[in-house]
Protein backbone atom coordinates (compact mmCIF):
# COMPACT_ATOMS: atom_id res chain seq x y z
CA UNK A 1 0.00 0.00 0.00
CA UNK A 2 1.11 3.04 -0.77
CA UNK A 3 0.98 5.64 1.91
CA UNK A 4 -0.29 9.20 1.03
CA UNK A 5 2.32 11.89 2.44
CA UNK A 6 2.69 15.47 3.14
CA UNK A 7 4.76 18.31 4.17
CA UNK A 8 4.04 21.44 5.64
CA UNK A 9 6.80 24.20 5.10
CA UNK A 10 7.30 26.73 7.41
CA UNK A 11 10.44 29.15 7.73
CA UNK A 12 13.89 27.40 8.81
CA UNK A 13 13.89 27.11 12.29
CA UNK A 14 17.13 24.94 12.89
CA UNK A 15 20.43 26.63 13.93
CA UNK A 16 22.54 27.59 10.68
CA UNK A 17 25.10 25.83 11.64
CA UNK A 18 24.34 22.44 10.61
CA UNK A 19 27.33 20.65 11.74
CA UNK A 20 26.30 21.17 15.75
CA UNK A 21 26.91 18.22 17.64
CA UNK A 22 24.07 15.79 17.49
CA UNK A 23 23.04 12.79 19.78
CA UNK A 24 21.19 10.24 18.55
CA UNK A 25 18.43 8.64 21.03
CA UNK A 26 17.47 5.53 20.14
CA UNK A 27 14.47 3.08 20.72
CA UNK A 28 15.58 0.12 21.75
CA UNK A 29 12.51 -1.08 23.23
CA UNK A 30 10.40 -4.56 23.21
CA UNK A 31 8.42 -3.56 20.92
CA UNK A 32 10.53 -2.73 18.43
CA UNK A 33 11.46 -6.75 17.74
CA UNK A 34 7.68 -6.54 16.30
CA UNK A 35 7.16 -7.23 12.54
CA UNK A 36 3.67 -6.47 12.10
CA UNK A 37 3.81 -3.03 11.03
CA UNK A 38 6.79 -3.77 8.82
CA UNK A 39 7.02 -3.24 5.35
CA UNK A 40 9.65 -5.87 4.68
CA UNK A 41 8.52 -8.25 7.28
CA UNK A 42 11.89 -7.40 9.23
CA UNK A 43 11.43 -6.25 13.02
CA UNK A 44 11.59 -2.72 13.04
CA UNK A 45 14.40 -2.39 14.56
CA UNK A 46 16.35 -4.48 11.22
CA UNK A 47 14.56 -1.87 9.01
CA UNK A 48 15.84 0.84 11.39
CA UNK A 49 19.30 -0.30 11.33
CA UNK A 50 18.58 -0.47 7.19
CA UNK A 51 17.99 3.21 7.02
CA UNK A 52 20.84 4.17 9.29
CA UNK A 53 23.11 1.97 7.01
CA UNK A 54 21.83 3.93 4.37
CA UNK A 55 21.44 7.87 5.91
CA UNK A 56 24.71 7.58 8.12
CA UNK A 57 27.07 7.63 6.20
CA UNK A 58 26.40 10.52 3.94
CA UNK A 59 26.06 12.68 6.94
CA UNK A 60 28.93 11.53 9.47
CA UNK A 61 31.48 13.67 7.30
CA UNK A 62 29.65 16.84 8.19
CA UNK A 63 28.16 16.07 11.56
CA UNK A 64 29.53 14.52 14.90
CA UNK A 65 26.91 12.36 16.77
CA UNK A 66 26.90 10.67 19.87
CA UNK A 67 24.21 7.25 20.82
CA UNK A 68 22.22 6.73 23.46
CA UNK A 69 19.64 3.79 23.30
CA UNK A 70 16.76 3.11 25.65
CA UNK A 71 14.91 0.20 26.47
CA UNK A 72 17.11 -2.69 27.22
CA UNK A 73 18.10 -3.46 30.85
CA UNK A 74 20.54 -5.86 33.07
CA UNK A 75 18.88 -5.02 36.21
CA UNK A 76 16.15 -2.94 37.57
CA UNK A 77 13.50 -1.99 36.29
CA UNK A 78 12.05 -1.89 32.61
CA UNK A 79 12.19 1.26 32.94
CA UNK A 80 15.64 2.23 33.52
CA UNK A 81 17.44 0.88 30.62
CA UNK A 82 18.69 4.04 29.46
CA UNK A 83 22.53 4.05 27.88
CA UNK A 84 25.00 6.64 27.22
CA UNK A 85 27.18 4.37 24.26
CA UNK A 86 29.31 7.15 23.47
CA UNK A 87 29.08 10.86 22.80
CA UNK A 88 29.60 13.11 19.71
CA UNK A 89 32.28 11.78 17.40
CA UNK A 90 33.17 11.64 14.21
CA UNK A 91 32.87 9.22 11.53
CA UNK A 92 30.06 7.65 13.79
CA UNK A 93 28.13 5.40 11.17
CA UNK A 94 29.53 2.33 11.88
CA UNK A 95 29.75 2.30 15.71
CA UNK A 96 26.21 3.36 15.70
CA UNK A 97 25.28 0.51 13.49
CA UNK A 98 27.30 -1.71 15.64
CA UNK A 99 26.07 -0.41 18.53
CA UNK A 100 22.26 -1.21 17.76
CA UNK A 101 23.09 -4.16 16.67
CA UNK A 102 24.69 -5.60 19.70
CA UNK A 103 21.53 -5.74 22.01
CA UNK A 104 18.06 -7.56 21.74
CA UNK A 105 14.70 -5.03 22.51
CA UNK A 106 13.61 -5.35 25.68
CA UNK A 107 12.26 -2.82 28.29
CA UNK A 108 9.38 0.04 28.12
CA UNK A 109 9.97 3.23 26.84
CA UNK A 110 11.49 5.68 29.01
CA UNK A 111 11.51 8.40 26.35
CA UNK A 112 11.37 11.79 28.37
CA UNK A 113 14.56 10.81 30.66
CA UNK A 114 16.22 9.62 27.65
CA UNK A 115 16.26 12.93 25.87
CA UNK A 116 16.52 14.55 29.49
CA UNK A 117 19.31 12.49 29.96
CA UNK A 118 20.99 13.24 26.52
CA UNK A 119 20.77 17.27 26.43
CA UNK A 120 22.55 17.10 30.07
CA UNK A 121 25.57 14.97 28.66
CA UNK A 122 25.50 17.46 25.84
CA UNK A 123 25.69 20.75 28.31
CA UNK A 124 23.10 22.08 26.92
CA UNK A 125 23.06 25.12 29.11
CA UNK A 126 26.51 26.57 27.47
CA UNK A 127 26.87 24.92 24.02
CA UNK A 128 24.46 24.22 21.11
CA UNK A 129 23.15 20.84 20.60
CA UNK A 130 20.52 18.71 18.28
CA UNK A 131 19.15 16.05 19.38
CA UNK A 132 17.06 13.45 17.31
CA UNK A 133 14.40 11.23 18.88
CA UNK A 134 14.02 8.05 16.94
CA UNK A 135 10.74 6.00 18.95
CA UNK A 136 8.40 3.29 17.60
CA UNK A 137 5.98 4.25 20.22
CA UNK A 138 4.48 6.96 23.07
CA UNK A 139 5.88 7.28 26.64
CA UNK A 140 5.21 4.43 28.78
CA UNK A 141 7.34 5.50 31.90
CA UNK A 142 5.74 8.09 33.08
CA UNK A 143 7.55 10.77 31.50
CA UNK A 144 5.86 14.56 30.40
CA UNK A 145 7.37 15.59 27.11
CA UNK A 146 5.11 18.38 27.19
CA UNK A 147 6.66 19.67 30.34
CA UNK A 148 9.97 18.84 29.15
CA UNK A 149 10.18 20.23 25.93
CA UNK A 150 9.17 24.15 27.01
CA UNK A 151 11.80 23.65 30.22
CA UNK A 152 14.60 22.82 27.89
CA UNK A 153 13.70 25.20 25.36
CA UNK A 154 13.93 28.10 28.58
CA UNK A 155 17.01 26.16 29.86
CA UNK A 156 19.18 25.96 26.49
CA UNK A 157 22.01 27.99 24.63
CA UNK A 158 20.78 26.57 21.45
CA UNK A 159 19.20 23.00 21.61
CA UNK A 160 16.81 21.36 19.03
CA UNK A 161 14.80 18.47 19.47
CA UNK A 162 13.68 16.48 16.71
CA UNK A 163 11.31 13.59 16.94
CA UNK A 164 11.01 10.52 14.31
CA UNK A 165 8.35 8.25 14.68
CA UNK A 166 8.96 5.04 12.57
CA UNK A 167 5.87 2.80 12.55
CA UNK A 168 4.15 4.35 15.12
CA UNK A 169 1.02 2.47 16.15
CA UNK A 170 -2.05 4.17 15.47
CA UNK A 171 -3.22 2.73 19.16
CA UNK A 172 -1.06 5.16 20.90
CA UNK A 173 -3.24 8.21 20.58
CA UNK A 174 -5.62 5.79 22.75
CA UNK A 175 -3.12 4.73 25.29
CA UNK A 176 -2.89 6.02 28.11
CA UNK A 177 -1.22 3.56 30.60
CA UNK A 178 1.92 5.35 32.59
CA UNK A 179 1.47 8.16 30.22
CA UNK A 180 -0.06 10.95 31.96
CA UNK A 181 0.23 13.88 29.62
CA UNK A 182 -1.64 11.88 26.76
CA UNK A 183 -4.89 12.50 26.17
CA UNK A 184 -7.56 9.97 24.96
CA UNK A 185 -7.45 10.07 20.58
CA UNK A 186 -5.11 13.18 20.17
CA UNK A 187 -1.30 13.05 19.09
CA UNK A 188 1.52 11.64 20.03
CA UNK A 189 2.61 14.15 22.82
CA UNK A 190 6.24 13.03 21.62
CA UNK A 191 5.35 15.92 19.27
CA UNK A 192 6.29 18.83 22.08
CA UNK A 193 9.46 17.92 22.46
CA UNK A 194 9.89 19.33 18.98
CA UNK A 195 7.37 21.53 18.63
CA UNK A 196 8.32 23.41 22.10
CA UNK A 197 12.36 23.84 20.77
CA UNK A 198 11.99 24.54 17.01
CA UNK A 199 12.69 21.10 15.98
CA UNK A 200 10.73 19.07 13.26
CA UNK A 201 8.75 16.05 14.39
CA UNK A 202 7.89 13.35 11.28
CA UNK A 203 6.24 10.31 10.95
CA UNK A 204 7.45 7.38 8.78
CA UNK A 205 6.89 3.80 8.11
CA UNK A 206 9.48 2.57 5.24
CA UNK A 207 12.97 1.90 5.10
CA UNK A 208 12.84 4.85 2.67
CA UNK A 209 11.08 7.40 4.86
CA UNK A 210 13.14 7.22 7.66
CA UNK A 211 16.19 7.16 6.26
CA UNK A 212 15.40 10.45 4.03
CA UNK A 213 14.49 11.64 7.65
CA UNK A 214 17.42 10.53 9.44
CA UNK A 215 19.34 13.09 6.24
CA UNK A 216 16.87 15.85 7.02
CA UNK A 217 17.12 15.95 10.80
CA UNK A 218 21.26 15.24 10.94
CA UNK A 219 22.57 16.30 7.70
CA UNK A 220 22.74 19.40 5.63
CA UNK A 221 20.87 21.68 4.68
CA UNK A 222 17.75 21.34 6.53
CA UNK A 223 15.10 23.88 4.57
CA UNK A 224 12.30 24.28 6.81
CA UNK A 225 9.86 22.56 9.44
CA UNK A 226 8.32 19.33 8.85
CA UNK A 227 4.46 18.93 10.25
CA UNK A 228 1.93 16.10 10.49
CA UNK A 229 -1.20 16.90 8.40
CA UNK A 230 -4.11 15.62 10.04
CA UNK A 231 -5.83 15.41 7.16
CA UNK A 232 -3.67 12.68 5.40
CA UNK A 233 -2.69 9.57 6.30
CA UNK A 234 0.43 8.14 8.84
CA UNK A 235 3.51 9.78 7.20
CA UNK A 236 5.57 12.92 6.32
CA UNK A 237 7.33 13.25 3.15
CA UNK A 238 10.78 14.72 3.32
CA UNK A 239 11.74 17.35 1.07
CA UNK A 240 15.47 18.38 0.32
CA UNK A 241 17.63 20.68 -1.95
CA UNK A 242 18.86 18.87 -4.60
Amino acid sequence: MRFALALALLPTVVHPDCTTDAMLVFDGSTSMIESEFGITGLPKIAEAQRAMARALPQIEDVRRIGLMIYGPQQVGAACEGISLQFMPMEKAAEPILQATRGFAPGGLTPLTKSVARAAEVMNYRSEPGVIVLLTDGNETCGGRPCELGPYLAAQAYDLTVHVIGFQLNPHDAYFQWNNPEQTFGNENVTRCLADATGGLYVTTDTIDELAAALQTTLGCPVIGRAMRDPETLQSSEILSEG
